[in-house]
């Protein structure tokens, strides 16, 4: 796409530096960076949408998985499993994102916008201490299983795959809200490698504006992971949620023919 405006690469480039600030804060980046894409790019095709939005957001989460991985030293014998069931379970869902026609792209990240949005509405203290639920082989079963289904969600179509495993760490596994987002983190950064390994040999990255992004998302992970490391998410919760409103009001507009 040779004919894009400044004015629309500096939107892109400002959503996914805001992106990668919530994403390693709270996760769910790609509900920012996503929508942020189809509003911008309303001619490209849904593979190229979710290309782009898959290598910014796979530098973003290297920079902040990083972090987590330092900091908090997350034991291997959860993360490992979800990683690798995750990343199959991506390199599926990327497949089928090829076959996604565009008109049915803009109602799925809708409902996922509201259901996430509504979720951190109603649940801002979740994760405050870690009570496993399940113990040796039925909790690597549980994290596999959960690894393979938001991962294939996460190449076929993929805003809130981040909160999508912090909530599954949390709510089903039983992990702290710090514990569940350096997991996440680790997962999530495999499930964009393993979209990318599919979507980069079928040409389907707009590469000029990727690349502006991914720095953009590198710095916003970079800043969002010392600041959850620092001060935690709740600080951030009203703005991701301002922001998650304002988009679906702009694609919920856009499908009932207001704009």
């Amino acid at each position: 796409m040779s004919d894009l405006s400044l004015e629309v690469v500096g939107f892109l480039v400002l959503a996914a530096l805001v992106a990668g600030f919530v994403d390693a804060v709270v996760g769910g980046g790609g509900l920012v960076q996503l929508p942020a894409l189809l509003i911008g790019l309303p001619g490209a095709a849904v593979v190229q949408v979710a290309a782009t939005n898959k290598l910014a957001s796979f530098c973003g989460t290297s920079i902040s998985a990083a972090t987590y991985v330092r900091r908090i030293r997350p034991d291997p014998r959860t993360f490992l499993p979800l990683m690798l069931a995750a990343g199959l379970g991506s390199a599926g869902g990327a497949l089928v994102a090829s076959r996604l026609p565009r008109s049915a792209f803009d109602p799925i990240i809708l409902v996922v916008l509201v259901l996430v949005g509504a979720y951190v509405w109603f649940k801002p203290g979740v994760g405050e201490l870690t009570r496993l639920r399940f113990q040796g082989g039925r909790h690597v079963a549980v994290v596999a299983l959960t690894g393979v289904t938001i991962g294939f969600y996460d190449g076929a179509i993929g805003p809130g795959t981040g909160s999508f495993l912090v909530f599954a760490l949390v709510g089903l596994l039983g992990y702290n809200f710090l514990e569940a987002s350096a997991k996440a983190k680790l997962a999530n950064w495999a499930t964009n490698l393993a979209a990318l390994v599919v979507f980069v040999p079928q040409g389907a990255v707009l590469w000029q504006l990727a690349l502006p992004m991914a720095a953009a998302n590198v710095a916003g992970g970079y800043l969002g992971a010392r600041v959850a490391m620092a001060r935690g998410a709740r600080f951030v919760r009203a703005f991701f949620l301002l922001v998650v409103s304002g988009f679906v009001v702009r694609l919920g507009g856009g499908l009932l023919g207001w704009w």
